[in-house]
């Protein structure tokens, strides 16, 4: 089994922790805190048993950058909210489902997967199926079901991942 880069499990704990506290919110009792500390010691005992504890079990190196990317996609979830409401309250219901085939670009895991995630927490789409080098799209809308806006969104992606790629997409 390999030996976890130190920079890795400091990152992991961080993000643990920080994850524990900020879904618990219990900062004053110390029962609560000490069961945090132990659910986040044996988290990491068992992230190093399966060697997870790496460049992409902990992708440290993601986070300067991943910080504006969710800025960007707070901002398209609003976006999508707003035309998933006025097709949801609209008096003639112009739903419009839709797959659309998107280009995935990304070169690691965590940045496909993030890429497939991203998508589906944007209200009115959801990512069927991730395969070869594009994603299978069903949107509810044909406002929704917008390739070219993906495609930017799998750019962002890509971008903070260190890939610099361009891709278009189909309809499927």
């Amino acid at each position: 089994m390999r030996r976890p880069r130190m920079k890795h499990a400091i990152g992991l704990t961080f993000g643990l922790a920080v994850l524990w506290l900020s879904l618990s919110g219990y900062f004053d009792k110390q029962l609560l805190l000490a069961l945090g500390v132990l659910s986040v010691g044996l988290s990491l005992w068992f992230a190093h048993r399966i060697g997870a504890i790496d460049s992409a079990g902990a992708p440290i190196h993601l986070f300067p950058g991943i910080l504006g990317y969710w800025l960007w996609l707070f901002l398209e979830i609003g976006k999508a909210n707003v035309i998933v409401a006025r097709a949801a309250l609209s008096t003639d219901m112009t739903l419009s489902p839709k797959m659309v085939r998107v280009p995935a670009p990304q070169k690691t895991a965590v940045g496909r997967v993030t890429f497939a995630n991203s998508i589906t927490l944007t209200p009115g789409t959801v990512s069927v199926d991730v395969s070869g080098a594009d994603i299978l799209v069903h949107a509810l809308t044909e406002e929704l079901a917008d390739v070219d806006g993906m495609a930017d969104m799998g750019r962002r992606v890509c971008a903070f991942e260190g890939k610099d790629t361009a891709a278009g997409g189909e309809e499927a």
